[in-house]
């Protein structure tokens, strides 16, 4: 059976890798790198690749912009949007075979890892990237490095927060400033239930939103920075073990949809349905989009700490945007990715267009995060006053090729069995899920 599927899986290769080449003879520019050069107007084609229909606006808004300002230096940036699995598998193949790269992509946080197997087939980004290190949230950047390389770029921090009801904390008079540590945010929850009879907060069972940050915030994770499995440390056991009793005495209760990005869960919080929820602040777009009745109720705090001098955020979920080695116009590219992603401008359009918390720090104080749009209209002006208060304290995860396995596994072996069933300990589920990895 092993050869009959490695035959399968290199004819399938081969297949994809003639279509390719021949894509990349067909003048089709959207799929092929070998249609780089100059343009009626002169200016040279550059190719992107994304899966995500905002990013492609972004670029395209940034590349006008770019051309405004160096009109001896113009680029027609042509951008592909592909769903997401196609996108990924037809990168990963047009790398591997060396034909049909675009000269720019877009590559999700757990999947950018198995573009750095070997010897990665993307450009190094150091040049652009050293100049502005002091600006940015450096834990952003190593999740894209290899060996002191860096090789993507995201779009944002990725910052977890507390999101609030004030409306439901004031009729329990619990003061969300006063909420500074952990247990804390559990007394708190506990008078919340009593007064109101609703939840203080909502836990994820289908996905990794809120046990995966809170294993992050206390710099620990499900991989060490050398790739070995640790998901079953005590640190990991100890905050499971949180989550389950904050199950067990009714200050949480599971999200309904399994997860927060659920419909059934927009319903429920909508209506008031729990006291908080712990997200990445890029989950702003979906309370402004999915929940209009919240507006004016929702506040934003750090997460809570579970040491005295313990961290109070983590940075999570991304996208890393990439030049591969396929490019005839390398130097031109990583000089527009520096514009699109690094430059002082862009992080700002980051924030105005995308509703994302940008890179770099020192523009979460200019006075254009503060105009009016659909996020400061519905939580307030003071969104990056509180990130500039955690601007230290943001780990990010370490996410290797067997991140998606890993995640994957953890939401079945351990979530589902010990929170959403409860059949097991959470030092078995997680021992199980660590034993079931290490056979990678």
């Amino acid at each position: 059976m092993k050869k009959v599927k490695r035959f399968s899986t290199l004819l399938l290769v081969m297949v994809i890798t003639m279509s390719l080449f021949l894509t990349g003879c067909s003048g089709d520019s959207s799929s092929s790198s070998g249609q780089e050069g100059k343009s009626e107007n002169g200016a040279t084609k550059l190719t992107l690749w994304t899966f995500g229909e905002q990013h492609a606006e972004f670029f395209e808004f940034m590349a006008d912009e770019w051309n405004k300002k160096n009109p001896n230096k113009k680029i027609q940036l042509e951008t592909t949007v592909y769903p997401y699995e196609d996108m990924h598998n037809k990168l990963l193949l047009s790398l591997q075979s060396g034909v049909g790269a675009p000269d720019i992509a877009d590559i999700e946080i757990s999947r950018f890892s198995n573009y750095l197997k070997g010897k990665p087939q993307l450009v190094e980004l150091n040049d652009i990237i050293e100049p502005v290190k002091d600006k940015v949230i450096q834990s952003r950047f190593d999740i894209y490095s290899k060996n002191g390389k860096y090789y993507g770029i995201d779009f944002h921090v990725g910052a977890t927060v507390i999101y609030y009801n004030k409306e439901l904390l004031d009729k329990a008079g619990v003061d969300p400033d006063q909420i500074v540590t952990w247990d804390d945010f559990k007394e708190a929850g506990k008078k919340v239930v009593s007064a109101t009879g609703k939840p203080m907060i909502t836990i994820e069972v289908d996905g990794p939103w809120t046990y995966w940050p809170l294993v992050v915030q206390q710099g620990s994770d499900f991989y060490s920075k050398d790739g070995s499995v640790i998901v079953d440390n005590d640190t990991n056991i100890k905050t499971l073990t949180f989550l389950k009793q904050l199950l067990d005495e009714k200050i949480a209760v599971v999200a309904p949809g399994g997860q927060h990005h659920a419909e059934e869960y927009y319903g429920f919080m909508n209506k008031g349905g729990a006291a908080s929820v712990m997200m990445p602040l890029w989950y702003m777009v979906r309370f402004t989009d999915y929940m209009p009745d919240l507006k004016g109720k929702m506040i934003i705090r750090p997460m809570p700490k579970w040491t005295a001098d313990g961290k109070r955020s983590a940075g999570m979920g991304g996208t890393g945007t990439a030049i591969t080695n396929q490019s005839k116009n390398v130097e031109l590219a990583k000089e527009f990715l520096a514009f699109a992603k690094l430059s002082k401008e862009s992080n700002i359009q980051i924030w105005k267009q995308l509703g994302f918390d940008p890179l770099r720090w020192d523009v979460w104080s200019d006075p254009a995060l503060k105009e009016p749009n659909k996020y400061t209209e519905y939580f307030g002006d003071y969104i990056f006053d509180i990130l500039t208060s955690v601007k230290d304290e943001i780990n990010s995860p370490t996410v290797t090729e067997n991140t998606p396995k890993m995640n994957e596994l953890v939401i079945q072996s351990a979530l589902h069995k010990v929170l959403r069933e409860k059949s097991t300990s959470p030092e078995h589920a997680l021992k199980s899920v660590a034993n079931e990895m290490r056979k990678q």
